[in-house]
């Protein structure tokens, strides 16, 4: 089973506000709102989401292929993605152009506000998956990336009959409710958090309820309240893993896609795929930056284990 994980590749700056933003935010002039933090630190990190997920999921044993549009100063970002075990082939490096950046400033409660440069992700959607020789039996992931380049990768997975794993989150609000239909339509499987979920369903004009029933396989994220699966008519609850430290929550969001798609990829049941997906999550929540972690396959079992049990499975 081929993996394919389109999406943003970026570099990611991150900011601590050593307070919480509500605090400085006036309602009553919400309208005519300005507002400065001072950060006590900055750091700049390998991420994007498609590199996100790719990453974790080659921790975990696979070999995912990215299929993402860069800058010219990829260079570096390559050789840290190949050494771990991604497949870069597919990777569109575009002359003149910088890699997406993300800036993060995250406050004292795990707030954060966010603002994101495309850069090279502009031309997203000049990469094609018809040239890769997919089959049914593989898996599509389309998360965040340029508006142009999603739709067009739902298209081409829906004309070449693949199967896709269909992750707006961060994009939502930039899709119209055509293309979010669009994305549901031919989708195996939604992932996104409750706040997410909810964004979706007020822009559709539909109940949760309604949103959920669109797709097969609906995987929505509480943050430090675990997840939910909806499959077969079913919810299967997932509790959360216990972090040994809260460092900083981004890329926990990815990294729970890397473990969930590890257990559909080795046949697991969605309770194992949910629990994988939480243990890989709190390995990033550890770590200030999406990329940061590391374990092996053992050290991760083992932390399994520490959380439900044995899973009765082999990374191999």
């Amino acid at each position: 089973m081929r993996i394919v994980v389109t999406g943003s590749v970026a570099f990611d700056y991150l900011m601590s506000f050593p307070g919480e933003f509500r605090e400085h935010i006036v309602a009553e002039k919400a309208d005519v709102l300005s507002v400065s933090f001072l950060v006590d630190s900055l750091k700049k990190q390998h991420g994007g989401t498609a590199a996100n997920i790719a990453y974790t999921m080659a921790l975990l044993g696979l070999r995912p292929e990215v299929v993402a549009a860069v800058g010219e100063d990829f260079a570096e970002y390559r050789k840290h993605l190949e050494f771990h075990g991604v497949d870069t082939k597919g990777v569109l490096v575009v002359p003149d152009e910088f890699t997406s950046s993300c800036f993060i400033n995250t406050d004292q409660v795990s707030n954060q506000i966010t603002a994101f440069y495309p850069g090279a992700m502009s031309s997203a959607h000049t990469l094609a998956l018809g040239g890769l020789g997919l089959s049914k039996d593989d898996l599509v992931v389309i998360s965040p990336n340029a508006p142009e380049a999603m739709a067009e990768y739902v298209r081409e997975c829906q004309e070449l009959g693949l199967r896709y794993l269909y992750d707006p989150s961060m994009q939502a609000p930039r899709l119209s409710p055509e293309d979010l239909k669009a994305g549901f339509k031919g989708a195996a499987i939604l992932t996104g958090n409750d706040y997410e979920f909810g964004m979706m369903s007020s822009k559709l004009s539909m109940t949760e309820a309604d949103l959920r029933a669109t797709v097969p396989v609906c995987v929505v994220t509480h943050g430090a309240e675990g997840s939910s699966i909806f499959a077969d008519g079913l919810e299967i609850r997932i509790p959360p893993a216990k972090p040994r430290q809260v460092v900083n929550p981004t890329g926990a969001g990815d990294s729970f896609r890397s473990g969930l798609v590890a257990g559909l990829a080795l046949g697991l049941p969605w309770e194992v795929c949910g629990r994988l997906g939480a243990v890989a999550a709190v390995y990033a929540v550890e770590h200030l930056g999406p990329q940061q972690h590391f374990f092996t396959r053992d050290e991760f079992l083992a932390r399994y284990r520490e959380n439900f049990g044995d899973p009765g499975v082999v990374l191999s």
